[in-house]
């Protein structure tokens, strides 16, 4: 499990504005329904942002983290994983997510990552289409830059590089079909993503040619990101800017 319900995304740096949030269902293209939250500026926003969440689905976490790239102009939404085996049940911290997640398909995943940017596209004027995701859905975000999303770029937190989702390959053995610019943000304390499968992930985009910056934090853990984690302070705030930074970059408004 990536973050508990104890968990709060870190504040992000610089001046911050105002912002709202609501829950949704959203369809997807083959009818399956699930839950999303929608977070959104108070003045026109200048980018839009798909949020992957962890392995425990549509959690508070990632309802606060929408809010938050809502406050710094970034339009989001999070999309919950398990529609069409949970249905809109509770995510809270008892929720028994692995038997769901053993059963996801990325063609399923896409397919309401689709729906997630059609309802970011009709709530926002913005052009600028960006995902982050953590953990698995770190993996998500960096694999859906392989895909026809109409992404500017991808950023993923500590994603992991073995799962092989419907024998397409695994992140690393897909990393050369990634075609938009990436960001990925590890822990160089991370026990769960050594250190030497960072090291391969980036090599690999290097071989492909695709912009991309990896970042990895000295004594950090997984989920280091976390406004309770006090002393990843500094790495969460830089992570922060990392991120801002990378949208403004690579936003095409």
């Amino acid at each position: 499990m990536c973050y508990d319900d104890k968990a709060k995304p870190p504040l992000p740096p610089g001046e911050i504005g105002k912002a709202s949030g609501s829950d949704l269902i959203l369809t997807a293209d083959d009818g399956n329904q699930f839950l999303a939250y929608l977070a959104m500026p108070e003045q026109p926003a200048r980018a839009r942002m798909l949020i992957y969440p962890d392995v425990r689905g549509l959690h508070q976490f990632y309802k606060d983290l929408a809010l938050r790239f809502a406050e710094v102009g970034i339009a989001s939404i999070a999309i919950d994983y398990f529609g069409r085996t949970e249905g809109m049940g509770s995510r809270t911290e008892g929720f028994d997510f692995w038997p769901h997640v053993n059963q996801m398909t990325l063609p399923s995943l896409l397919s309401d990552a689709r729906a997630g940017i059609a309802q970011l596209a009709k709530s926002s004027p913005s052009t600028s289409q960006f995902c982050v995701g953590f953990c698995l859905g770190g993996s998500l975000a960096f694999l859906s830059g392989a895909e026809d999303l109409g992404l500017n770029a991808v950023i993923g937190f500590y994603s992991g590089f073995s799962r092989n989702m419907d024998g397409r390959g695994t992140l690393l053995e897909r990393a050369n079909q990634i075609r938009v610019p990436a960001l990925g943000i590890f822990g160089g304390a991370d026990q769960h993503i050594p250190t030497e499968q960072v090291n391969a992930f980036d090599q690999a985009l290097d071989a492909s040619g695709v912009a991309h910056k990896i970042m990895s934090y000295a004594g950090a853990p997984h989920s280091f990101f976390d406004r309770s984690a006090e002393q990843y302070a500094e790495a969460s705030a830089d992570a922060w800017r990392q991120v801002l930074s990378f949208v403004r970059e690579h936003s095409r408004n």
